[in-house]
């Protein structure tokens, strides 16, 4: 009894020790609110905040994690639970927005959570786990440096983002990046239509990954709150917070380290691209600065890839010190459901979690003969996905993607160079791209060191995806450089990984409090001088020959390699005179190739103060008063009528049109029967670019018959064949004929616009 009693002691002293409700829970209050003021202060209305608020609490989170601990086999944290239930809250919100959308009640989606929350209320073996009973306490260092990235993220946004987009453009010169009307415009018809269809050509398929957007559109029809409001202010910020925080339990749960997921994290979303630039470009992308914003489909992609990698890892193989609870047999549901999601988030996910089982097994082929039948059988359930996506949801379009290697490093080596010299140019230019995009995954070269190249099968994994994304990039090429997405989506198991082989590193030079402390220290101090240097002094190089844009970098990096040579070369001395050093010389040079790309973010914020919004990227004229007229049309028609309008080019150049006009779908919320078509499916690839002209010359001639020479058999076809029931007039692109007035009602104009209803 008395040993007994004494184990019990032990085990008691050695657990963790809950902390007071309040200072359990002060982090994640501390980033809310964080997040909460920007938005406030950014001019989101009090009231649409409380409400989108409520909608992610009751309405994703709420029910996804009820069905999380469902299929989870013991807690792990609370923390996980709400994480991982909200990323399976979008799922399970997919599924009943189809449903109420294919049915015409899109209305009735608000009273969806009611299906999951009344079963678990009612049945008596669902009713536990309404509790967070046998959770694990997160360390306090753990809580409020995740918050801290969320927090330093958010302030990012705020100023690359939120303070450049108003909810509603406030005057005729406001300036967007072009991509954003387009996306709105997807959402919008989302509000609606399941599958949504092209919104800028009323009928045509959207062969697209547009679950995103779903997203948004459901987001905005349970919250109640506007759906630009949604989509500038609301959507971006929480799905970044959700990734963020998914990235910190994905890497405890996958490594079995709390610290190596909030490591990760920090890498994610905290250090930017090794650019040493202006922030005005990006050479080869970026894995988050700006695409965060610019393409909130990747995010929301993230979201669902980040758990499955979670549940796959475990299928493929737990780390073998982990004591994190295993899922269980419900790790097969969630891969499920979490793939089907993935299917239609972005096209760039499950092609490299494929390529990612591919390489696992292979390498356990090789290394054990025989693979786990686990893993081969999770690999044709990622197959099955990707055959899923491209024969229906995409439905074999290429979407301008062809086979042409080395296609994204081409343009900086350019042409006519003496055989060695070309090889050079390769040589560098190669070698800026893994700088650029790969330097904050150094860590996995610590840990395949470590590890003397016998990895786990979980880090093989994490290894086949953060090669496959890298990889496709290279392989392929997109005339939008689209193929950026792979890179991005590879991104999410490398810097896993990568923070696995940090922390392994951290505890093998067994660093004292004060020795850690001293490293934190030493690490901002580095980034902090670093961003202080590159504001001051930015790098601006003018391409005169292709290879110049990439010449700041590889200086800097040299610059950067002499006093590492250096301090290499003093490290004995310095041993002798600080024998604490001994051992500690691999983490310190380590720290401090993870933190040099520190300034990205910062520069890319700065750069929204001084260029115009979206840097280098296309921007598109979004004046307030057609925004006002679009408006007024979604506030005085139907969900299902069809828009005609007299603008379809961005610019005319030569005579061509630039066909990338999006203003009028993203707005109105309403198909439009002719805007722009450059973004259409089938037009994508074309030798012209944007430039291509309009599939379908018979619809595009009735459409601008309607406003250069309108007569009563022209607007009846437009009626009665194509649907049109309003018609959109930009006076200052060119004023519609007399006649219309006699042959439709106007019903609303301002200095620029009018608007017409078909009788």
């Amino acid at each position: 009894m008395t040993a007994l009693a004494t184990g019990d002691a032990a085990r008691a002293a050695a657990a963790p020790r809950r902390r007071p409700a309040p200072a359990r829970f002060a982090p994640a209050l501390s980033g809310y609110a964080f997040v909460a003021v920007t938005l406030l202060a950014a001019g989101t209305p009090a009231p649409d905040l409380l409400r989108y608020t409520l909608y992610a609490a009751l309405a994703v989170a709420l029910p996804g994690t009820l069905l999380w601990r469902t299929l989870r086999r013991r807690p792990h944290t609370l923390v996980e639970d709400v994480a991982m239930g909200s990323a399976l809250g979008l799922v399970l919100e997919l599924v009943a927005w189809a449903a109420c959308t294919a049915a015409g009640l899109p209305g009735w989606l608000r009273l969806w959570p009611v299906a999951v929350l009344l079963p678990y209320a009612a049945v008596p073996r669902l009713r536990r786990h309404w509790r967070a009973g046998g959770t694990t306490p997160v360390p306090t260092g753990w809580a409020w440096s995740l918050a801290g990235v969320v927090a330093g993220f958010t302030l990012y946004l705020s100023e690359s983002f939120l303070r450049v987009n108003p909810v509603l453009p406030t005057d005729e010169g406001q300036a967007q990046y072009i991509d954003l009307a387009f996306q709105l415009s997807l959402a919008g018809a989302a509000t609606h239509q399941v599958p949504p269809e092209i919104p800028q050509v009323a009928g045509e398929p959207l062969h697209y990954h547009w679950f995103g957007f779903a997203h948004l559109a459901a987001a905005s029809l349970v919250s109640g709150v506007d759906l630009p409001t949604v989509f500038f202010r609301l959507a971006v910020p929480a799905l970044c917070a959700l990734a963020a925080v998914l990235v910190a339990v994905v890497g405890w749960r996958v490594t079995g380290r709390p610290y190596a997921g909030v490591v990760a994290a920090g890498l994610m979303f905290t250090v930017g691209e090794f650019g040493f630039e202006n922030g005005l470009r990006q050479l080869f992308g970026s894995q988050v600065t700006f695409i965060v914003w610019g393409s909130p489909s990747m995010t929301y992609s993230w979201v669902l890839l980040l758990p499955l990698i979670a549940v796959l890892a475990e299928i493929v193989g737990r780390a073998r010190d982990s004591t994190v609870p295993p899922v269980g047999r419900g790790a097969w549901v969630l891969a499920v459901l979490l793939l089907a999601a993935s299917t239609g988030a972005k096209a760039s996910s499950v092609p490299v979690v494929l390529a990612a089982l591919a390489f696992t097994v292979a390498v356990l082929l090789v290394t054990r003969r025989r693979p786990p039948r686990a893993v081969l059988v999770a690999a044709g359930l990622a197959l099955a996905a990707q055959v899923f996506a491209t024969a229906v949801l995409f439905a074999f379009e290429s979407h301008g993607v062809t086979v042409e290697p080395f296609s994204g490093l081409r343009p900086y080596v350019g042409e006519g160079h003496s055989g060695p010299v070309t090889a050079l140019l390769w040589a560098g230019v190669l070698v800026a791209f893994l700088l650029n995009l790969q330097l904050r995954l150094a860590g996995v070269l610590a840990l395949l060191r470590l590890r003397r190249w016998r990895l786990e099968p979980a880090q093989v994994f994490l290894l086949g995806g953060a090669l496959a994304g890298p990889a496709v990039y290279l392989l392929v090429a997109h005339p939008g450089s689209s193929n950026q997405y792979f890179t991005r989506t590879g991104f999410a198991f490398g810097v896993l990984l990568s923070a696995w082989g940090f922390v392994e590193l951290l505890d093998r030079a067994a660093l004292t409090t004060r020795g850690r402390v001293l490293l934190g220290v030493g690490a901002a101090s580095l980034a902090l001088a670093l961003t202080a240097y590159q504001l001051r002094f930015p790098a601006i190089v003018p391409p005169e020959r292709p290879y110049a844009a990439v010449l700041p970098l590889l200086c800097w990096a040299a610059a950067l390699l002499v006093p590492v040579v250096l301090v290499a070369l003093l490290w004995p001395g310095l041993v002798d005179r600080w024998p604490g050093l001994a051992g500690r010389g691999p983490v310190v040079l380590l720290t401090a190739v993870l933190v040099a790309g520190a300034p990205g973010l910062v520069l890319d914020a700065a750069a929204a103060r001084y260029f115009t919004n979206g840097g280098a990227y296309a921007v598109e004229r979004m004046p307030a008063s057609r925004v006002q007229a679009a408006r007024w049309v979604r506030a005085h028609s139907a969900p299902e009528d069809v828009l005609a309008t007299n603008v379809h080019c961005r610019v005319v150049v030569s005579g061509w049109c630039d066909a990338r006009s999006f203003w009028l779908s993203g707005y109105a919320e309403r198909p439009v029967l002719v805007e722009g078509w450059a973004f259409a499916p089938r037009m994508v690839g074309r030798p012209e670019g944007p430039y291509a002209p309009f599939w379908d010359a018979e619809r595009l001639r009735a459409n601008d018959a309607a406003f250069t020479a309108p007569t009563a058999a022209g607007l009846a076809e437009l009626r009665d064949r194509y649907g049109v029931r309003w018609l959109v007039v930009d006076r200052t692109v060119d004023p519609e004929s007399p006649d219309l007035a006699e042959l439709a009602d106007l019903r609303h104009e301002n200095a620029r616009m009018a608007v017409y209803r078909l009788r």
